[in-house]
């Protein structure tokens, strides 16, 4: 299957802060994660689906007040049983985070099951990433 990106945005409110004023990293993981669940959602049911691991997620700078973050995830490994999303979020054309997720496909009663998807990653952009992600320790 081709990689195919998933987009999500969120304006950066008063609710979404820290006491520092900025954009409190919680809330920005839980958008993160939230966008690479939706990208490995399009390859296997939602609630098979499970959080494995976070990989470098790392602030390039703060994120203000008012400002409208946007994420762009998508699938770019495929395990038996694993998929691995990376995730990257901009404020305009500034990169503030990119790291990955490895997400697990999971039968009723939790356990690893296999999900035979299969990712070709074609452009080059996506082949370093493929790269990336198979150095990623799961």
């Amino acid at each position: 299957m081709d990689i195919v990106p998933v987009t999500t945005r969120h304006l950066v409110k008063n609710a979404d802060l820290n006491h520092h004023g900025t954009l409190f990293a919680g809330r920005m993981a839980e958008w993160f994660v939230e966008t690479g669940l939706m990208a490995a959602a399009a390859f296997i049911p939602v609630e098979n689906i499970v959080c494995l691991n976070i990989h470098n997620m790392v602030f390039k700078k703060p994120v203000q007040l008012g400002e409208i973050v946007k994420f762009t995830g998508k699938i770019v490994l495929a395990g038996r049983t694993s998929l691995i999303a990376n995730i990257c979020m901009r404020v305009g054309d500034t990169e503030i985070v990119n790291g990955f997720i490895t997400y697990v496909n999971v039968g009723k009663n939790g356990r690893p099951i296999p999900h035979n998807v299969v990712i070709e990653a074609t452009r080059e952009e996506d082949i370093a990433l493929q790269e990336q992600a198979k150095k990623l320790h799961r």
